[in-house]
């Protein structure tokens, strides 16, 4: 390999460290994680230096006995199990949102007339807050697991449904026209050039609805659930225990964080050929 290099550029090989290269590439390779790591230190040091001007544990903790409680939260299995809680509510709602947004946004991407009956509505509920429908969501529903999944369904609703319009409007009109001319029926035309056009722009509907689910459930949960990470935030917030609810926030953001990675995985294994177009971004 080195020889080729020295073939192909005399010049600029001689002299060339090859040890010192490699260790060049590791650091470009691995410059991402740096640049990371410098952020949560400096998040971190900002935190300690707040924690030192303000003076009152029971306010703002030190970073080191939040740590210290999440160790042990995690080792007692608490964090594990209200995570597991919350996870499975936020794939309930978010299956539910998808079972219900994607078929009316097709319909409303298809249909000028439907989306002209059904588009002022979505439009005047979009607004409306999820956490707005607690009071009369908690006299429905009362304390359990349908509260939580009502909020999150809602929530999430919107970014699916929007999504899922535009990605059909955005469909190129040369080929439905080609798929028409070669006599393609209404069903292997909504299979086979719709779908593939319109999922990319559907996956992002489907993150920004999970991203604004997850950011819901500490309210959906606060006083709608008997278990569940906003649930266990509240409680030890009740019993002054503030390290186990920052460790708890810090469990919120990591679990986000993780499923929102596994959206980007899968949406790069339905969507590769959006990979580049700036839709699967």
């Amino acid at each position: 390999m080195w020889t080729a290099a020295f073939w192909l550029s005399p010049g600029k090989t001689q002299g060339v460290d090859l040890p010192k290269s490699s260790a060049i590439l590791l650091l470009q390779a691995y410059r991402p994680m740096w640049v990371s790591l410098r952020a949560f230190a400096g998040f971190f040091l900002l935190w300690w230096l707040l924690y030192l001007w303000n003076g009152n544990p029971l306010q703002l903790p030190s970073p080191v006995k939040v740590f210290e409680a999440l160790w042990r939260l995690l080792r007692e299995g608490e964090i594990a199990e209200h995570a597991s809680v919350s996870t499975l509510r936020m794939l309930t709602a978010l299956c539910l949102a998808i079972a219900v947004a994607v078929p009316l946004g097709f319909l409303m991407g298809l249909s000028r007339k439907a989306q002209q009956y059904i588009e002022p509505l979505v439009e005047i509920l979009r607004p409306i807050s999820g956490i707005a429908w607690l009071p009369l969501a908690l006299f429905i529903f009362g304390v359990g697991d349908t509260l939580p999944v009502f909020i999150m369904f809602y929530v999430g609703f919107f970014p699916i449904l929007l999504n899922t319009m535009a990605g059909v409007k955005q469909t190129d009109s040369r080929l439905l026209a080609a798929a028409r001319t070669m006599g393609v029926r209404p069903l292997p035309l909504l299979l086979y050039v719709l779908v593939p056009s319109a999922l990319p722009t559907i996956m992002v509907g489907i993150r920004l609805a999970f991203a604004a689910s997850w950011a819901a459930i500490v309210a959906a949960e606060l006083i709608g659930a008997p278990s569940g990470l906003g649930f266990a935030i509240e409680w030890y917030r009740q019993l002054l225990m503030t390290p186990k609810v920052f460790a708890f926030i810090l469990a919120i953001g990591v679990v986000g964080y993780l499923c929102d990675v596994g959206l980007r995985v899968l949406q790069k294994r339905l969507t590769p050929w959006a990979e580049g177009s700036g839709v699967a971004s």
